[in-house]
């Protein structure tokens, strides 16, 4: 009996794989069917089918004495034992959902085809030759990494022109200004040079001017 129920239960997985490929056929052809929204009509479809596969009918046949001695126990038994299957099943397929990101992953596909709709040339098919397909698909990838690394070394170059430019100007502007201290410098020696030869005599012409005008008043 267990036997017959696994072989009912894997046709009806097999009917409902079936049933989804052939909406999906029928509804490629109109409108295109979110995969999240798939994925919720084949686990009610899956738990439909496990229903009608697990009837009460053959429920009360695997326990058959228990049925005729607790018939309407039986019957609350498996109405309970339904109940917590859809319910441990739907709970473990939100559990997968959120511990594989299904809903993101399916809605990233989702927007793949949605892009692709209108794409007339032939999608991208592997090779059979690994390293031909490994290399056509990360070469691009490789040269805009160095394309962008190129970009970048010859902004520097320019930022570094720039820099070395500026510290030109720097250094030319320091040179003039030791040149205007050094020619300042000169010109106070010069001037001091001269004070000091004409300042003494001066001094001592007043000076002696001085005493004669003294002793004539005397």
């Amino acid at each position: 009996m267990a036997n017959a129920s696994r072989s009912n239960l894997g046709s009806s997985s097999g009917e409902v794989m079936e049933g989804e490929e052939s909406s999906l056929a029928e509804g490629s052809s109109t409108a295109y069917i979110q995969k999240v929204k798939i994925l919720d009509t084949v686990v009610d479809t899956f738990l439909q089918k496990l229903v009608s596969a697990g009837s009460y009918e053959r429920f009360a046949k695997c326990y058959k004495r228990f049925y005729k001695l607790q018939p309407e126990m039986t019957r609350l038994i498996y109405d309970q034992f339904i109940t917590q299957l859809q319910t441990s099943i739907r709970e473990e397929i939100s559990t997968i959902k959120e511990e594989g990101n299904l809903e993101a992953v399916l809605n990233s596909l989702d927007k793949i085809v949605e892009e692709t709709e209108d794409r007339k040339e032939p999608a991208w098919r592997p090779s059979g030759i690994p390293e031909d397909d490994v290399r056509s698909t990360l070469m691009p990838y490789f040269l805009q990494q160095q394309s962008s690394l190129e970009r970048l070394v010859q902004e520097q170059e320019k930022e570094n022109v720039k820099l070395a430019e500026m510290v030109l100007e720097g250094r030319k502007q320091v040179l003039e200004l030791q040149q205007q201290i050094q020619a300042r410098k000169q010109a106070w020696q010069t001037l001091k040079h001269i004070t000091d030869i004409h300042g003494k005599p001066l001094q001592s012409r007043v000076l002696t001017g001085g005493s004669h005008f003294l002793t004539f008043g005397l």
